[in-house]
């Protein structure tokens, strides 16, 4: 049997889960299994378990159904464990390098014991240095294995279940698991340490527990906090029937009731009705499980202690809970250039928001483009009754469609409508100093499938980093979303990682790209003419990303050369990243600069095929089901400056070019469009089209904006039965 038996559950981290694996899997000591538990067979957490199980023996993936929680899941891998010791690790959470020899090291000086407690790291997302909140606790403990009587306050009580190794055995003969609901950890911590005879600690780091941003979920409002009884009463009721030493008890009986007291004494974590019931159960509980002999501590606390056994609920309130008021609005406001505007901000934002007003925006405010104008033009079909106001930079209003209402970035409108909208759809981010109301809902559309690293994974990058700005601030932002957008599985498990929050993830596609199945052949026969491209010729679109490390457009390719090289069909549309936009179209000779133009939907859509490098316009430009081709000449300097989530050359939509003598040669010899390269691009389609299907722009009105519930939603249509746009020239393979 192994010496170790980590298990690992999975259930709304399948972002991170590769993290947490690798940080075991990584270990010098190899003697473990590794169990992730996942929802479901066919859950996001479950392809990325399985990856790891086709690689290493060691790790063997069991299922646990979202129904069963926190509890059901490590009761599962429990169950399947065949280890001596079993730890518990949060799926978002990493084991410290050299933790399992340091546990397997510790054991073997002291012998076998039934429980061994561990250091563990608090690690905050950016700003502040990690916190060993379990250091003091364990310092107190002797050197050696002890029994429960030597130090009576190093107690499961109050450490994580992820704080310890247990002997699989003791947890067997004496049948404890992980109580359903909330405050698990407290039921199963508090009934080890009431039956574990031989104790030990190990001054080591063990865990680094990554710090939920929005903080323990057990601390937020909601009546889920009347749990915490439920989880405290079966460890009092344990306790007297062991009948343990005033030297056990009393350590045990405080340490329960400072949960009980901190719950308490926070008017906001429970609803006004459950308050006072929450208290008097306290108070019952506190009087009938109080050690024979027991005094308080002195201070407040023991104020709060009698109290509490008094069931004075009114005097408790009164000494802890009227100072606790707060004002969010306040330091979350904008920082609106002007007194007057800011004054005007924060009257607007004391009117009622606006059931029927939605708010507007694209890349900062360029235009009417990208998902949030696919979903502006489809609310105006199925939502007419919302009233709608797209956002716009100073001087950019009259690239907005005919009848597209607006307001200037910066104008007191701008603040107006940001005040009062219900709805805020952006494919970015709004103004650092906008204020997220209560019943708001803001939609995040993203603007691509993320190749490089995105939102905080950019933080080990210096180039990107520093040129990104503070990520606290970021992070900032994204405590306003509510949805998510996502193209495809990977996309949410990258922007779970990338930008943690709250929201909810809707894999319902891009609405932007619903025009690659809906546009008819009359359609890109128009935009090529609108674009000038010949009739008859091939048109290949140049879609290169940004370089961080460069300050301005440099192509990397001379085009007129390899338009000679490549054929006397070609033509190359050029469309530079738009950090890099320089006005409408320009043609010299058979390039065409549609840098410009406000729709990148439309350039692909005249395209016969892609050219890129990195850039995320390959993912979208899969769906049309056309060539794409990978010109790589700096891969390795890219990977290594920016970052990037998966090795593209491995897995490429088509073939790969280094140099511009091998690009030219891919389109000469018709290699761009043969069978290999069809391959190639079914197998990407298959990975990153998932939910693209033309329907994406309705799903997302249907589900926000008309509030329908998820199961009354339109599924994805399957792959192999969408029909993309058709070519203007097609390109048999």
């Amino acid at each position: 049997m192994p010496r170790f038996s980590i298990i690992v559950p999975s259930h709304g981290v399948a972002g991170r889960l590769s993290l947490a694996l690798d940080s075991v899997l990584a270990q010098s000591f190899g003697d473990f299994e590794l169990i992730p538990v996942c929802d479901a067979p066919d859950a996001p957490a479950a392809a990325v378990a399985a990856g790891y199980a086709e690689r290493d023996p060691r790790v063997t993936p069991v299922h646990s159904p979202p129904s069963q929680g926190l509890a059901g899941a490590r009761n599962t891998g429990a169950r399947a464990a065949h280890g001596t010791y079993l730890l518990f690790l949060d799926g978002d959470d990493t084991l410290a390098p050299g933790a399992l020899t340091a546990l397997d090291t510790r054991l073997a000086a002291i012998g076998d014991v039934d429980v061994l407690y561990v250091e563990h790291e608090r690690v905050p997302w950016w700003e502040g240095e990690p916190a060993n909140p379990a250091a003091p606790l364990l310092a107190k403990a002797p050197r050696g294995a002890f029994g429960p009587a030597e130090a009576p306050r190093v107690t499961g009580v109050l450490l994580p279940a992820w704080s310890a190794a247990y002997r699989r055995a003791f947890l067997e003969e004496r049948h404890i698991t992980f109580p359903e609901g909330h405050f698990t950890d407290l039921g199963f911590g508090g009934l080890v340490t009431l039956h574990a005879e031989r104790i030990a600690v190990l001054r080591s780091v063990v865990v680094r527990h990554l710090l939920r941003r929005q903080g323990n979920r057990l601390n937020r409002p909601g009546a889920h906090h009347t749990d915490l009884l439920d989880r405290i009463e079966p460890v009092l009721t344990a306790a007297a029937g062991l009948g343990l030493s005033a030297e056990r008890s009393g350590p045990l009986f405080e340490q329960l009731f400072a949960l009980v007291l901190k719950t308490a004494a926070h008017p906001r974590r429970l609803p006004g009705r459950r308050r006072r019931a929450f208290f008097r159960r306290a108070a019952r509980l506190h009087r009938r499980h109080r050690p024979a002999g027991w005094r308080g501590p002195g201070g407040s606390l023991g104020v709060q202690h009698r109290l509490l056994a008094a069931g004075a609920y009114t005097a408790f309130r009164a000494l802890r809970g009227a100072n606790q008021r707060l004002s969010a609005a306040a330091r979350l406001l904008a920082r609106p250039r002007g007194l007057r505007t800011r004054l005007f901000y924060r009257r607007q934002l004391r009117r009622p928001v606006d059931p029927n007003l939605a708010v507007y925006c694209a890349y900062w405010g360029r235009g009417y483009a990208c998902s949030p104008a696919a979903i502006h033009a489809k609310a105006a079909e199925l939502a007419p009754h919302i009233r709608s106001v797209f956002l716009v930079e100073p001087g950019r209003a009259h690239t907005l469609p005919e009848g597209v209402d607006h307001a200037v970035i910066g104008s007191r409108r701008y603040w107006q409508v940001l005040a009062r909208a219900k709805y805020l759809v952006n494919n970015a981010n709004f103004a650092e100093g906008v204020v997220k109301r209560e019943g708001s809902v803001h939609v995040q559309t993203q603007h691509g499938t993320p190749l490089k690293k995105m939102g905080v994974d950019q933080s080990t990058y210096p180039v990107v980093a520093a040129a990104s700005g503070s990520f606290t601030k970021l992070l900032g932002r994204v405590d306003r979303w509510d949805f998510n957008l996502s193209s495809n599985t990977h996309s949410t498990q990258m922007w779970e990682r990338a930008f943690p929050g709250r929201y909810e993830h809707l894999e319902y596609g891009y609405p932007r790209n619903d025009v690659l199945y809906t546009a008819t052949a009359e359609d890109v026969a128009r935009i090529r003419r609108e674009l000038g491209v010949p009739e008859g010729r091939t048109a290949v679109l140049y879609a290169p990303t940004h370089r961080d490390w460069r300050t301005g457009f440099e192509g990397g390719l001379d085009l007129e050369a390899f338009c000679e090289a490549a054929g006397e069909d070609i033509v190359v549309l050029l469309r530079a990243h738009y950090f890099y936009d320089r006005g409408g179209a320009r043609g010299t000779g058979r390039v065409l600069d549609v840098t410009g133009h406000p729709s990148s939907e439309d350039v692909c859509l005249a395209a016969d095929a892609l050219i890129t490098d990195y850039s995320s316009i390959m993912f979208d430009y899969a769906n049309l089901d056309r060539p794409i081709v990978v010109y790589a000449d700096d891969w390795e300097v890219y990977t290594e400056t920016r970052g990037v989530y998966f090795d593209l050359m491995a897995a490429p939509p088509g073939p790969v070019a280094r140099t511009p003598q091998e690009l030219a040669r891919v389109f000469r010899d018709g290699a761009y469009a043969s069978p290999g390269a069809a391959e190639l691009r079914a197998a990407f389609r298959a990975r990153f089209c998932q939910f693209d299907d033309g329907r994406a722009a309705e799903r997302v009105v249907r589900r926000v904006l008309l509030g329908e519930p998820p199961e009354a939603i339109k599924p994805v249509l399957p792959l192999a039965d969408r029909v993309p746009a058709p070519a203007a020239t097609p390109v048999r393979s």
